[in-house]
């Protein structure tokens, strides 16, 4: 029994030596693949031009009323347009009515005062909600699926003055190169999660690789945007999801202006 002991002893210590080496191998393997795994999620969102849309190149929205920019007071203002060429309410033809967030209700029109998240309308005439001060408007067509109608008549720029001695505290160079944000909005959920459309405005200004651009970040992932086109943005994780976009030059600098930078978060849900 004596000149077993040794060896019992060995052997137990050998195996308790094997245990925690594969425990510390197991660990150094998960350790491994939660670095891989974070890795995938910080990179696997992607930006793509969007295609496939009806160009309605010969569409016009026009401001009617108020037909008189300088309004007495704030409150309720009766806003009216004329739309040609193009249908309120219906449903936009082609794949992407059924690719993107798509609304049931067609076409419309994207009312943005002072580069805050839109409303639509659905009818050419409606009334809003305008406090006394200088506001800065910016209308324009939208197919069903919220992807702007992109022509030098597609849209109505308009500065309004509300009030008596109404002052702009925006400093808006109406002629300066101006991003207008758009899309995405809101909380989007089940399948709709799956493509987000990525769109928005420019103004006095065009995109080229050697010229102005849009920068978006996404979640903390940059893209830069040289062609002012839709684009998708896919492989989002569930939750709050943080987009920035901002006009800058050929530099990559900001571009002076107080809407050439905009933060806007949107939910998606299972």
């Amino acid at each position: 029994m004596k000149l077993k002991t040794p060896n019992l002893f060995a052997s137990m210590l050998l195996l308790a030596i094997v245990v925690t080496s594969c425990k510390q191998q197991k660990k150094e393997n998960t350790e491994a693949a939660e670095e891989v795994a974070v890795e995938v999620e910080q990179t696997k969102i992607t930006l793509e031009k969007l295609d496939g849309s009806p160009a309605y190149a010969d569409a016009v929205l026009q401001l009617d009323e108020p037909s008189n920019t300088s309004i007495a007071e704030g409150g309720e203002v009766n806003f009216s347009f004329t739309v040609n060429n193009y249908e309120l309410g219906a449903q936009t033809e082609g794949p992407n009515a059924e690719r993107l967030a798509n609304s049931g209700k067609g076409q419309h029109i994207h009312f943005i005062l002072n580069n805050q998240p839109y409303s639509a309308h659905y009818e050419p005439a409606f009334a809003k909600e305008v406090p006394s001060g200088v506001h800065h408007l910016v209308a324009f067509l939208s197919r069903s699926y919220h992807e702007s109608v992109k022509n030098e008549n597609s849209v109505v720029v308009k500065k309004l003055e509300i009030g008596p001695n109404a002052t702009d505290s925006l400093g808006l160079d109406m002629e300066a190169p101006t991003l207008i944000y758009s899309r995405p909005k809101g909380t989007y959920k089940g399948k709709d999660t799956e493509n987000l459309l990525l769109d928005f405005f420019v103004l006095n200004t065009t995109l080229s690789e050697d010229g102005n651009k849009v920068k978006a970040t996404v979640n903390g992932e940059e893209f830069m945007i040289t062609e002012w086109a839709p684009h998708v943005v896919k492989g989002l994780p569930m939750g709050e999801v943080t987009i920035e976009l901002e006009l800058v030059d050929s530099e990559g600098n900001l571009i002076p202006g107080p809407f050439n930078t905009v933060t806007r978060t949107v939910t998606l849900a299972e």
